[in-house]
Formats: C-alpha cells, sequence, structure tokens
C-alpha cells in the first residue's frame, strides 16, 4: 500500500471516528493521568509572605480530599511571579504549555489581570482568592476568571464605614503607587469629603519601598486623627515598623481595607497593635467547616491559618468539589457549574457565585489586632464587626 493510500484510510477512520463521537473535538476533553494546577503566587517581593500562606491553604485543601479529583491524583505545580506581572504571564504561559487544567493566582492585582487576559485567550480556568482590583470581576468581563474572596469595593465601604463610626475628623492617607490601591483611595476620598470627613494629607510612595521616614514625619506633625493604609504586604510591615519608632498610634487611629493579619502583624511586633482592618478570613469563625481547616492547618504548621491560607484554602476546596460534581472533563462543564454555584460550606460561612460577574457574594469581616492569649499568637485579629454581604454588594448588571 502506498503512502499515500495509508494516509487517506487513516484519515477515514478517524473522520468515521468523530462522527460517531469517538474522537472528542471542541471543548471536549478526555481523562488525563493527572488533574494539573498551575499556581502563580508571589514567594518573593512585596507580596512574597501572602504568597506563602496561600501556598499552604492549598496544600490542605488537596491533602483533605485524598489528593484526588475525577479519580485521578493532583499535581500542583508553583511558580514565583516576584509581584510582578510580566514575569506572572510568563509563569502562567509555561505552566499552560505544561498542560495545566487550571490557574491559580495571582497575588498582587496586576500580575492576577495580566495572567486573566491570558487565561481568558487560551480558554483555561482561571481562580483568584485574595487580588482585590474591581476590574477582576466586571459584568461582562472574563468568563473564566472566578473571584472567591474579597473585592476592592467591599473592602473600601467597611473602611469607610469605620471610620464614621469612630467618629473620624480628619484623615491622611497613605497609598502604595500601584493602580489597584490608588483606584481605592479615590473612591474612599470622594465618599469621605462627601460625608464631612477633610482629608489632610496624602502621599504615594513607590510600590515595595523600604523608607516611610519622611511621611511618618509629616504624619506626626499633622492635625489627622486617623491614618488610612492603603497597603499591604511588605509595604504595611515596613511602615508599622517606622510608625511604631515614633508612637504614631498613640495619638492617631491606624486603618486600612487589609492593613493587618496574624502573619503581618507577627512581621511587626508590638508596633501593630490597635490597627483595625479588613479582614478576609480569620480562624476564629465559628463553623464547623472552619473549624475542620483550622485543626488540619494547626496539625500541619503548628500555626493558625492567616487571611491568605484560609482563603486560598476555600476557593481551591470550593472550585475542586464544583469540579467532582460535574464528573466531566470538559473544561467549559466546569466553568458553567462553578458560574451557578453555592458555597454553602464555606469557612467564612455561605458563600454565592454570581454569573453576572463571576464574583463571590459573601460576609465582610473587620477586626482589631490585640494581644492574644494562648493558644492563640502573642497579636492576633479580634472581629469586631461582621457586615452582611447586602451592605457590601452593588447590583450586578450586565
Amino acid at each position: 500500500m502506498s503512502s499515500f493510500a495509508r494516509w487517506f484510510k487513516k484519515s477515514m477512520v478517524v473522520a468515521a471516528a468523530t462522527t460517531m463521537g469517538l474522537v472528542s473535538i471542541g471543548h471536549a476533553q478526555t481523562k488525563s493521568e493527572k488533574f494539573k494546577i498551575g499556581g502563580v503566587l508571589s514567594l518573593s517581593g512585596p507580596y512574597g509572605l501572602l504568597g506563602e500562606d496561600m501556598r499552604k491553604g492549598v496544600q490542605i485543601a488537596i491533602e483533605e480530599r485524598g489528593g484526588k479529583v475525577l479519580g485521578v491524583p493532583i499535581e500542583m505545580v508553583w511558580e514565583d511571579d516576584e509581584t510582578k506581572p510580566q514575569p506572572a504571564v510568563q509563569k502562567a504561559t509555561k505552566l499552560i504549555s505544561e498542560g495545566s487544567h487550571m490557574i491559580f493566582g495571582a497575588v498582587g492585582s496586576a500580575s492576577t489581570l495580566a495572567v486573566m487576559n491570558l487565561t481568558k485567550q487560551r480558554k483555561i480556568p482561571h481562580l483568584v482568592t485574595i487580588s482585590a482590583d474591581d476590574k477582576i470581576t466586571v459584568p461582562g468581563g472574563s468568563r473564566y476568571t472566578f473571584r472567591t474572596s474579597n473585592n476592592l469595593g467591599m473592602e473600601n465601604r467597611m473602611a469607610l464605614v469605620y471610620a464614621q463610626e469612630k467618629k473620624l475628623k480628619k484623615i491622611y492617607a497613605v497609598t502604595a503607587d500601584y493602580q489597584a490601591t490608588r483606584d481605592g483611595w479615590e473612591w474612599i476620598k470622594k465618599q469621605a469629603e462627601q460625608n464631612g470627613l477633610q482629608i489632610v494629607g496624602e502621599d504615594f510612595p513607590p510600590f515595595g519601598n523600604r523608607d516611610y521616614s519622611s511621611i511618618v514625619d509629616k504624619i506626626t506633625k499633622s492635625d489627622a486623627d486617623g491614618v488610612l493604609l492603603m497597603l499591604t504586604g511588605s509595604d504595611v510591615v515596613t511602615f508599622l515598623k517606622q510608625a511604631g519608632q515614633v508612637n504614631l498610634s498613640k495619638g492617631k487611629v491606624l486603618f486600612g481595607p487589609v492593613a493587618a493579619d496574624e502573619t503581618m502583624a507577627a512581621a511587626v511586633g508590638v508596633a501593630a497593635m490597635g490597627v483595625n482592618t479588613g479582614l478576609r478570613y480569620h480562624y476564629t469563625i465559628e463553623n464547623a467547616a472552619n473549624r475542620k481547616f483550622v485543626e488540619a492547618y494547626q496539625k500541619k504548621f503548628g500555626t493558625f491559618p492567616p487571611n491568605a491560607a484560609g482563603e486560598a484554602y476555600d476557593g481551591m476546596s470550593w472550585w475542586l468539589d464544583t469540579v467532582e460534581k460535574t464528573g466531566s472533563w470538559d473544561k467549559e462543564k466546569w466553568i458553567d457549574a462553578f458560574a451557578n454555584s453555592v458555597r454553602e460550606n464555606s469557612v467564612e460561612g455561605k458563600k454565592t457565585m454570581r454569573a453576572c460577574d463571576h464574583q463571590a457574594l459573601q460576609p465582610g469581616f473587620w477586626g482589631e489586632v490585640v494581644h492574644g492569649t494562648p493558644p492563640a499568637p502573642a497579636l492576633t485579629m479580634k472581629i469586631t464587626k461582621v457586615f452582611p454581604e447586602a451592605k457590601l454588594f452593588e447590583d450586578c448588571k450586565r
């Protein structure tokens, strides 16, 4: 038989099999030997602290299900984006080319938005559990990206309510020179001025700044009674350490949308005491799912799970449970199922995925850094207010 005849025969067999549904086409996928998850996180850079916590949370989520989904082992591969968008896209591209069935991450919103564009183009599911920029979940945005954690809007609303309830009159804002935090500050600033809060100063230090001494000095000399910190990760750690050297919190209230958790408080020390902040998760939230997670985390890592670990665990568990329920290897079926899912047993209480923008509706938590009593960390978060979802989210319209 000639080479042309062999090629023709093989082509006819494939065509016939396709017609009969024996060969998958379009979005249908066949079963793989492993379920591959590509994780793109900040394991270095300003958000490195958060990335390490997220990795631990995901590890618990995978281990509690025996390391399997859809009957096959889960293979988790981590890449460090150095808290920069360009490496994030490069690492995500590499993971997708190596066969990842989904992408998890990133930490910084700029990196997440960059990865989001890639996963939309490549039609790969993308799970976000910490990046808060509102642009990540907008009506008519990416079909493939989902956020199971807080968005910037809900955190800014909580910070504004806190300032009003604390009866603060004059605010000095320190905002990392980063698009998401700048956007957040502009919204808070507008709302604050409309509600009688006077803005007496604002500074925009560079992302990853090492020296806040001049800013701290200006705040000390101002008549501000509140200091709004639009900072997180190593940025807020550095600021609070330097602010502590002059006892800035003695006469001024320090607060912010995501200004502290146990990880950051431990890195700062006693200077973190009294800082008020939005919380994305806390180990003291009372429900059966959270008790189970906290116990597993303590057993493995010897500490209570911080903010980022709890959110990563919750989002990954929700995703894997949803994939399992589909019983399918078709990524489009995973997307459809997750877009209409409800997490009754979230570690934070009930969460509902909103199909119109892929943002999870959820309660919001506000807390303060206080002295912990054993077995709690020496510096721990105390939840002081819980916001119902109805107070935090605007209606979603396409």
